[in-house]
């Protein structure tokens, strides 16, 4: 028991370690504030051109949908940051990780929100257009906010995967949480470091996770 607490819950390497890991929190939290909402804007306009009434435009958008969604975002990764030099375009690791996630996530946000346009019945759209609305301004205001309330809870949890899926950042030693308690543990031989990684991560993801359950018994209610 005790070699249990002094390999993974040994605090006084976890008070050592703790500005590394704010350090990479506030790196986490940066890289969460810029990949979310790229990648909410892209599948939002994925999602718009899929309503074209065109099917060969439709079916190059699910192609490329698919494609993104099929290709692990790690693998995309290393190609963005370490692929893409070969022809000459070199990216920060920050910037690689906004690229690649760009890519990945849009195209799952861009599945929820069709999803959700798919949900709005023809008739409310016949109404808005018979009102003097355009088609555009029926999509703005009409389809969309009531698609992306319907949705919400998948967004949600589609975001909560977002902010898990910035852990592989690491990989392109971008000094976000987990590079920084990995960093630790190196240097320290312990894993208490990883411990109070995850506890971050908890702290993070948890009330967002609480309130996607809220949400999920309210509409099944």
């Amino acid at each position: 028991m005790d070699l249990l607490v002094e390999t993974f819950f040994n605090l006084a390497i976890m008070r050592e370690a703790l500005p590394l890991l704010l350090r990479g929190v506030l790196t986490t939290l940066a890289l969460c504030a810029v990949v979310i909402p790229l990648g909410f804007a892209g599948g939002l306009v994925l999602a718009v051109l899929g309503t074209t009434r065109s099917r060969w435009k439709r079916f190059l958008l699910a192609c490329w949908i698919d494609f993104f969604r099929a290709v692990p975002p790690l693998v995309l990764l290393i190609f963005v940051h370490s692929g893409l030099p070969f022809a000459g375009i070199e990216l920060t690791a920050f910037a690689a990780v906004a690229v690649a996630f760009l890519l990945n996530n849009s195209a799952y946000y861009a599945e929820i929100v069709r999803a959700g346009i798919e949900s709005i019945g023809r008739g409310q759209r016949e109404a808005a257009r018979s009102t003097g609305l355009t088609a555009t301004q029926t999509l703005t205001w009409v389809v969309l906010p009531q698609a992306v309330r319907n949705v919400l809870p998948d967004l949600l949890s589609n975001t909560i995967e977002v902010v898990k899926l910035t852990s592989i950042a690491s990989v392109v030693a971008l000094p976000e949480l987990l590079y920084a308690a990995d960093m630790a543990r190196s240097v320290t031989y312990n894993a208490s470091p990883i411990v109070l990684a995850a506890g971050f991560y908890l702290l993070l993801l948890w009330p967002v996770v609480r309130l996607l359950s809220r949400l999920e018994h309210r509409i099944a209610g």
